[in-house]
């Protein structure tokens, strides 16, 4: 019986630490590192907990409003190496209009933007024709996404369908193939799965939330009158003297009235009070480094001039929102795409817009594109969005300066203008001694004349 009791004992251990083991094994099958939970201060950090502070809230907003706003389009490789839109293509309507009948592009494009940034990942089901052809595509929620292998080690989606799916899942556990899912991954390990990054920074997240509820409790219970008076005499009943207390000095509208007690005695704000104002600024500037978005995008101006807000948005477009376009832009391109198709067409997002300096920088810029054979004149009013000149008064002319040769070719120019002088020279009579003969006659003709004049 002792026996039997002790492996009775054991036996809920050892189920325990199976269970913790398989998910375990779970966790790291699917990519995960880091998981959301308590903060060290003491603050539960989750994707909707993470929104309720600004910093994260306008950097996940600023970052998916950005890239849901940039024209996609669907190219085609020409002959000749040009890109030119592929309209025709079916998928060309979905990117660029309307993914599924429920959204447009902006708004498919701002979902999974979002789903990436606080989760590190974004899923989205594609459904196809009988003949392969995407007909739709439908954000799916990450939390309920795992990424996992079979025994012969290929890789499968396991989806737990929630009420208000797409309409092609019909049960509660759905396994997808890779073929059926454009899953866009951020920051990872093994270069299947992203980790969060609110997850993997869940500290400095905590530690914002932390400082924005003590800011709250302080201005609502604080309220901290600017001294009390203390009475040498016992109270018996504590309570009513707290509730009295409360109603008559707490809350925003009571800060700074006196109590009425015996003896005064002021009080004075601590170093943790007066260094809230500090410790929320610091939080706001590590939410921006997380996301690495410029401090001046999340109303921090402490830094900013007028000479470098217009560099520090150029380098958000260049060092933030790139890495994140090229890896929307392969992501699609390898789950929307098939062999024969990514030899011919390409999917590409379109920054100019953003990297439009001022008008003078930008016309400057025309200028030197135009005069060196870049672009054309209609290039040029196509970014300015102006009206095309006519192809015969020359608006799809490239031109470049005449004046300029190759190096090489510089001394070939003045070696056949010495050739050229020279054959004239030779080609040309020699006439100058009948002319001096003649104009001897012509001296000696107007001296006969004088005389006979005499």
């Amino acid at each position: 019986m002792a026996e039997n009791t002790a492996n009775t004992q054991q036996a809920p251990e050892r189920v325990l630490m199976k269970g913790n083991e398989v998910l375990a094994e779970a966790a790291m099958r699917a990519g995960c590192r880091f998981f959301f939970g308590q903060s060290t201060a003491g603050k539960t950090v989750n994707e909707r907990t993470a929104m309720q502070m600004t910093a994260v809230y306008a950097c996940v907003r600023i970052l998916a409003e950005s890239i849901a706003s940039l024209p996609l389009h669907l190219y085609e490789k020409g002959e000749n190496g040009d890109r030119i839109k592929a309209e025709d293509h079916p998928l060309y309507f979905l990117l660029h209009d309307e993914p599924n009948p429920e959204m447009t592009s902006f708004i498919f494009r701002e979902v999974m933007v979002t789903h990436l940034l606080l989760w590190g990942n974004c899923y989205a089901q594609i459904l196809r024709n009988g003949r392969g052809e995407v007909i739709g595509l439908y954000p799916l929620m990450p939390n309920k996404m795992s990424v996992e292998r079979d025994q012969n080690g290929q890789l499968f989606y396991r989806y737990q369908r929630i009420n208000g799916e797409p309409p092609a899942m019909e049960s509660t556990d759905v396994i997808l193939l890779p073929e059926d899912v454009l899953h866009i991954p951020g920051l990872g390990y093994d270069g299947l799965v992203g980790m969060s990054p609110i997850a993997a920074c869940r500290n400095a997240v905590g530690m914002g939330l932390a400082a924005d509820e003590y800011g709250s409790r302080f201005l609502s219970n604080g309220a901290t009158p600017a001294g009390v008076l203390e009475t040498p005499t016992l109270i018996k009943d504590v309570s009513k003297l707290r509730d009295s207390w409360e109603k008559a000095y707490g809350g925003t509208g009571n800060a700074g009235r006196v109590a009425i007690l015996v003896t005064f005695k002021p009080i004075s704000m601590s170093p943790q009070d007066s260094q809230l104002l500090e410790t929320r600024q610091y939080q706001l500037t590590e939410i921006a480094r997380i996301f690495r978005i410029p401090p001046h995008m999340l109303q921090d101006l402490s830094r900013a001039t007028f000479s470098n807000i217009e560099e520090q948005s150029l380098e958000f477009v260049k060092y933030t929102l790139n890495p994140w376009i090229i890896r929307w832009e392969q992501g699609m391109t390898k789950a929307l795409l098939n062999a024969e198709e990514k030899r011919r067409y390409s999917i590409r997002f379109n920054v100019d817009g953003l990297l439009r300096g001022d008008y003078k920088s930008r016309m400057e810029g025309y200028r030197i594109g135009v005069s060196s054979g870049i672009l054309s004149v209609n290039d040029c009013r196509r970014l300015e969005n102006m009206d095309l000149l006519p192809e015969e008064e020359g608006g799809d002319y490239h031109l470049i300066q005449g004046a300029m040769i190759r190096l090489e070719d510089a001394g070939i120019y003045a070696d056949k203008n010495d050739q050229a002088d020279g054959a004239a020279t030779e080609e040309a009579p020699d006439d100058s001694g009948s002319q001096a003969v003649e104009g001897d006659q012509d001296n000696q003709a107007a001296g006969a004349a004088r005389k006979e004049t005499k």
